[in-house]
């Protein structure tokens, strides 16, 4: 039996939704998009042009939600499946686009440069349990206007995995399809075999901005899967109770469902968000709170009445380093995102507010993965029945070491956690350097980094992926990239 974790009642989630399609049609979503409000007035929304606000109708919403895909598959970069997001499959993604690196040489954070995100993308690219990359950590070292394709370029080049992305301009959007294009080879492979997933986030409360908005759509014609990433703050810009939050997630993020299947119906989305309480004390937004933890999960249970497989932003800490505390908000989020069964879980690797990424902490999250990951499976017998004839062996010998029945199911049955988790004696510990978690990490890390081995893109898509990169960063001023060569 797969255990599992419920916080809502199925009354109070119909209640929830309904009072989110309410808030929709009577309130309203404002859009800073004319394409996109001359599209709702099309369906028959009531859209007024000065305050950009759209009224929908319940046959809009219902129409969209009824063309949402129950289930999508994600590729790497060589065609091989890797993700099924359907049902209560649940895969792990590092956290995304921290404006920080925590130095592992240091201990300080500081600007993450392009080293450092290579580096994380060879350390990402070994970690069995982190099923995709995220464009994590944002180079300092480059234009913002390019920030976001030259990530994505960098991730397309030093790692296999599918990537969960997201544009920060219309044209960075643009490019970056070219870049997943030259990847895939042509328009009808990558709609056959996605290889990325788009961050689209609403603003809070109820608006969508020129640029998200359009991403929304330009994913959707593309059959590029997006997650709608909706942050409601509980008690700031958004009620301070956990239900008001939900009608609040719940009627952001359908608004996005609307915008994306009107443009083309059976577009695939993940129902996902980013949402937090807002602690007054400090003027923070923690992501390791239980109340955040809770309405994760509770807006999961929402997107999944709804048909729709899920994200959370969930699985990191507010930790400024890789500490208890850090051990104590990942775990518990990790924990709790799995047993309630959210589809895409975003966290690895990532500390203060969203703000910083370790690929230290990834490494150590990577067995956190592993530990949830085998939890789920839950306990189910294996040549358990009868009982008798096991404990008449064990009578017999003492001990059941090397018994048939445990050489078979040892390693199914037992998850046993490599590197940075410490399970020896102390004794052992001690004539072994007596070292931190952070210690072992910093190993791992370092034996990563020499064991990688580079990505299978081609010469060809190589080639081109640089030259598409190289004619972006000339229009802004940039005479060469980084270097990288020497890296791949």
């Amino acid at each position: 039996m797969r255990p599992t974790v419920k916080f809502l009642s199925d009354d109070l989630l119909e209640k929830i939704v309904s009072e989110a399609k309410i808030l929709l049609c009577k309130l309203g979503v404002e859009i800073h998009n004319d394409g996109i409000l001359s599209m709702l007035s099309d369906h028959g929304a009531d859209v007024d042009l000065e305050s950009r606000r759209v009224c929908m109708t319940p046959d809009i919403l219902e129409t969209s939600l009824a063309t949402v895909p129950a289930e999508f598959h994600l590729y790497d970069i060589t065609g091989s499946e890797t993700h099924h997001f359907s049902d209560n499959n649940v895969y792990f993604t590092p956290g995304s686009a921290a404006i920080n690196v925590l130095d592992g040489s240091t201990n300080k954070m500081r600007p993450p440069v392009t080293r450092d995100y290579t580096d994380y993308l060879k350390v990402v690219s070994q970690m069995a349990h982190v099923a995709s990359q995220s464009t994590a950590l944002i180079p300092s070292e480059v234009p913002d206007k390019i920030s976001d394709s030259y990530r994505l370029y960098l991730s397309l080049l030093f790692c296999e995995k599918p990537v969960v992305t997201g544009a920060f301009t219309i044209e960075g959007f643009d490019l970056m399809r070219e870049f997943l294009l030259a990847a895939r080879g042509s328009r009808s492979e990558l709609e056959e075999k996605p290889l990325a997933i788009f961050s689209c986030c609403p603003t809070a409360p109820l608006k969508w901005s020129d640029v998200t908005s359009q991403n929304t759509v330009d994913c959707a014609v593309h059959s590029i899967p997006v997650e709608f990433i909706s942050m409601p703050l509980s008690g700031f810009i958004a009620p301070v109770t956990l239900v008001g939050t939900l009608v609040q997630h719940t009627a952001e993020t359908l608004s996005g469902i609307v915008i994306s299947q009107l443009s083309k119906p059976g577009a695939p989305i993940l129902y996902g968000g980013s949402p937090a309480i807002f602690d007054i004390r400090y003027q923070t937004t923690p992501m390791g709170a239980v109340e955040t933890m809770m309405v994760d999960c509770a807006y999961n249970e929402i997107g999944k009445y709804l048909g729709i497989p899920t994200q959370a932003y969930i699985g990191l800490s507010d930790a400024k380093r890789l500490d208890v505390q850090a051990g104590l908000e990942s775990s518990m989020g990790a924990t709790l995102a799995a047993l309630a069964g959210i589809n895409n879980i975003s966290g690895p690797g990532m500390i203060d507010f969203e703000s910083c990424f370790s690929v230290e902490k990834l490494v150590v999250d990577n067995q956190l993965c592993g530990m949830v990951s085998r939890l789920i499976e839950g306990i189910e017998p294996k040549e358990d029945f009868p009982s008798l004839p096991r404990f008449e062996e064990l009578l017999k010998e003492g001990h059941l070491l090397i018994s048939d029945h445990t050489r078979k199911y040892l390693k199914e049955e037992h998850y046993v956690p490599a590197g940075v988790v410490d399970r020896a004696n102390r004794s052992r510990w001690e004539r072994d350097g007596s070292q931190t978690i952070f210690q072992r990490a910093q190993a791992e890390v370092e034996q990563c980094l020499k064991d990688y081995q580079p990505s299978r893109v081609t010469p060809e898509v190589r080639g081109e992926l640089t030259a598409l990169m190289k004619e972006a960063a000339s229009r802004y001023g940039m005479e060469q990239l980084p270097t990288i060569e020497n890296e791949v």
